[in-house]
């Protein structure tokens, strides 16, 4: 499933829910869904500068070249956001997560209900993410 049809399904997902307390009640749940990071990853390397709320995210890429992250979060709304990214973006190639235009965050309304803190912080997320891309990129 290529990103854009996994946003699409993400935007589809949302467009039953039409109150955003139980949009807020679905992202707590698809980041309660999150496996776990084994606290050995949660090191202070893998922690993403920008969020207020603690996220450590680490990203491996297998022999295809496709990437995966992992993720966690203290914040249980931000642990939402990022299980989201984690959805759309793994299983991808870095070019593929580099060249994303991540129109779901707009599409489900995301970016006009979020604090400035969160907004910075999924900002800071994805931006992390692209970074690991870029280094797998280089990698070759």
């Amino acid at each position: 499933m290529t990103i854009d049809q996994k946003q699409q399904d993400l935007i589809e997902q949302f467009a039953d829910i039409d109150d955003w307390m139980d949009r807020y009640a679905y992202i707590i749940d698809m980041g309660n869904a999150l496996e776990p990071l084994p606290e050995s990853l949660k090191t202070p390397d893998r922690l993403i500068e920008g969020c207020q709320s603690r996220v450590w995210l680490d990203a491996e890429q297998d022999a295809d070249g496709k990437v995966t992250f992992r993720a966690d979060s203290d914040a249980i709304i931000v642990k939402g956001i990022i299980s989201m990214l984690i959805d759309v973006l793994s299983g991808h190639t870095p070019d593929e997560i580099l060249g994303a235009d991540l129109r779901f965050i707009d599409g489900i309304g995301l970016s006009d209900h979020l604090s400035p803190t969160r907004s910075n912080g999924l900002v800071a997320m994805l931006k992390q993410m692209r970074a690991y891309a870029a280094a797998f990129k280089a990698r070759g």
